[in-house]
């Protein structure tokens, strides 16, 4: 289907205009409203949902103020394709459900849920919901199944469905969906949560439409997409022309040799459009870290926005921006090739090198890495007093750090860039649905990558599982090798990963396992990164190194082999902290001296030096640029190297020459 101009010679008056605008806005957040205060699962309510307008031939409209990231760019090739499969059967009463990644979507967890709007017999509109549902079956609990070699071990995949005909409820179609899906009655709420949203909107639309006239309403659809086109193709002309090239990188492929998987972003901007080329990215891995050409044209359309932050989301922009995804990549993994854990993977690597590009071209706006998302999930039997056994499903996020800004540090604790409108969730709520409890919830001490200005801060989160039995837990995250990287001279945050402890013995997982047992007093503990830093870390302030050290924000220890500033102990219980201005001068221009060579030196040496205790896990990473399997203490040689290699690129080469 392809997107045509207004049927009408209506030339809308500005008023009209921005009012019927600012409408189908507040028409989407109502959706979101009632989502909220209606969803059966935790997940949901915590924010990963998005809803959207589309008109009759599936363009978005307009989407949600707060919908997250990754639904971004996606939600309209979905309508798309639903409305071409059920051309000529399309009825007033019917809704449609879809999950199918290789649709346009981006993994089976998020569900749409699609409403088709008639007026006087004809089709105006689609209102679209999509949900996160917590579980839509398979092996693991989540349905995250990082040994799933394609999708159908990982769970339902709903290719699109009529789940209400012509009014009426398909629920012989409904109860074979949910109950091949964990707590089935909380997937069933969602289901009806966000048909209703989606009527919630349908009758808002025809308000409108009663108030102003169809043909005033169809107009300022199109409208509503020309003005983001033209105002975003007005800011693109103001930059100059040029082509611009990065790469990030997910830690591995386990199907092949230690080394990065190669996420490929060149950039042009030619007069008023931008087009990404992504065709020098890696294949597809082995696991279920891969993306599909939604999800990456959705990381595509997030990262451009996020230095645009005046411009609206609709299909208008879609006009401007466009991408080479090529098939068989790991940007855009075909049917089967397992996708579930994309946003994880892939999808953030893409949105973080738009960033480093954005940020060569609009510098007052730049911002390094920001730590990576990540997802822990247990799920079994809760055996507390009055629960009986029942299933339980805990699905974790937590918030981190974002990178290191031109002027201002990284955001402390903040929810991914992968869906910034994401919250926290509450300890509370997760312990009185599921046996665990929370043991630790704090800022990590180093966590932020060391710069001019320092990468935000990261968490840990610590949990306890209590009375439950037939239990296990899943963790999908990356960048315990990638790490999170700064720009402009700036350094790494820390590597994400699980330590599990069980009978008093701790291991470390990782940051990719799925199904491993878990009972009653087994602990568990992942840190997140803090974001990159951005510029030399001895060009900061020695008081703003200070007065992170007072915060807990850096140790210091770290004050000094990351900053070079030497701070005296006074008395840390009050916060009394004073720095050497002598020591801190000789420290500096130590570092200053010897630094470049730190990154030739013999990697076997260096990590002979860590396993005696000489050097710590931060030293490796920032100082030598050298990277263990964390989990064994075992030498990574061709990681390392491009590792070593990111670093002469996006620090070495920014900092400061010696004096």
């Amino acid at each position: 289907m392809t997107e045509t101009q207004p049927q009408t010679d209506i030339d809308l008056d500005p008023v009209t205009f921005e009012v019927l605008r600012s409408s189908f806005t507040n028409l989407v957040d109502r959706m979101a409203q009632q989502i909220r205060r209606t969803c059966y699962s935790f997940v949901i309510y915590n924010r990963d949902f998005s809803n959207c307008l589309n008109d009759a031939e599936g363009n978005t409209v307009m989407q949600g103020s707060k919908d997250i990231a990754v639904h971004v760019g996606t939600l309209h090739y979905t309508c798309k394709e639903t409305l071409e499969y059920f051309e000529g059967d399309i009825n007033p009463g019917d809704v449609y459900i879809v999950n199918d990644p290789y649709l346009g979507g981006t993994h089976i967890n998020d569900v749409r849920i699609m409403r088709p709007v008639f007026h006087e017999g004809e089709l105006i509109a689609v209102t679209q919901s999509n949900g996160h549902w917590a579980d839509v079956g398979g092996p693991a609990p989540g349905s995250f199944n990082i040994e799933a070699n394609d999708h159908f071990a990982e769970g339902m995949r709903i290719p699109p469905l009529k789940i209400w005909d012509a009014g009426e409820f398909r629920d012989d179609v409904a109860n074979l969906l949910t109950t091949n899906m964990r707590l089935s009655e909380d997937r069933m709420g969602d289901l009806r949560a966000q048909t209703e949203a989606t009527r919630i909107a349908e009758e808002r639309l025809l308000e409108l439409v009663e108030k102003y006239g169809v043909d005033t309403v169809m107009t300022a659809f199109d409208e509503s997409k020309d003005y983001v086109e033209r105002i975003m193709r007005e800011q693109l002309s103001d930059l100059p022309d040029g082509t611009w090239h990065t790469r990030d990188y997910i830690d591995a492929d386990p199907n092949k040799e230690e080394g990065f998987v190669t996420i490929d972003v060149e950039m042009t901007i030619d007069g008023d459009e931008v087009h990404y080329d992504l065709s020098g990215s890696d294949e597809y891995v082995g696991n279920f870290l891969n993306s599909t050409f939604g999800t990456s044209f959705s990381a595509v359309v997030s990262g451009t926005k996020m230095f645009f932050p005046d411009v609206p989301l609709n299909s208008g922009l879609y006009r401007v921006v466009s991408a080479d995804l090529p098939e068989g990549t790991v940007v855009n993994a075909p049917e089967p090739v397992p996708v579930t854990g994309s946003v994880a993977g892939a999808y953030e690597k893409v949105m973080n090198a738009i960033f480093e590009l954005w940020s060569e071209v609009l510098p007052e706006r730049a911002m390094a890495c920001a730590f990576n998302l990540e997802y822990l999930l247990a799920g079994g039997q809760d055996q507390r007093p009055g629960r009986d056994g029942q299933e339980f499903a805990w699905y974790d996020w937590m918030a981190g750090g974002w990178g290191g800004r031109d002027g201002k540090d990284g955001s402390n604790a903040t929810a991914p860039v992968f869906g910034a409108g994401l919250a926290v969730q509450s300890l509370e709520g997760q312990e009185r649905d599921t046996p665990l409890v929370t043991s630790e919830h704090s800022i990590v001490t180093d966590s932020a990558g060391p710069g001019e200005f320092r990468g935000g801060c990261g968490l840990r989160k610590g949990g306890r599982m209590l009375a439950c039995e037939n239990s296990v837990m899943s963790y999908c995250s990356d960048r315990a090798r990638s790490i999170t990287w700064g720009i402009n001279g700036g350094l790494p945050g820390v590597p994400h990963g699980v330590t599990l402890t069980r009978d008093g013995e701790s291991q470390d997982m990782g940051t990719v396992f799925s199904n491993v047992p878990i009972d009653e007093g087994d602990e568990f503990v992942r840190p997140s990164s803090g974001g990159g830093g951005f510029g030399d870390p001895l060009e900061r302030d020695p008081e703003a190194v200070l007065e992170d050290v007072k915060d807990d924000y850096v140790s210091v220890e770290r004050a000094e082999r990351d900053y070079g500033v030497v701070i005296e102990e006074i008395d840390p219980d009050v916060c009394a902290y004073e720095i050497d201005p002598e020591a801190t001068d000789e420290q500096r221009a130590f570092i200053r001296a010897n630094r470049e060579d730190w990154l030739r030196e013999d990697p076997d040496t260096i990590t002979e030096r860590y396993h005696e205790g000489e050097l710590d896990k931060l030293d490796l990473i920032r100082r030598y640029g050298v990277i263990l399997d964390w989990s064994s203490g075992e030498l990574l040689e061709r990681t390392t190297a491009e590792f070593r290699e990111l670093l002469r690129e996006r620090a070495a080469s920014e900092w400061t020459p010696v004096k």
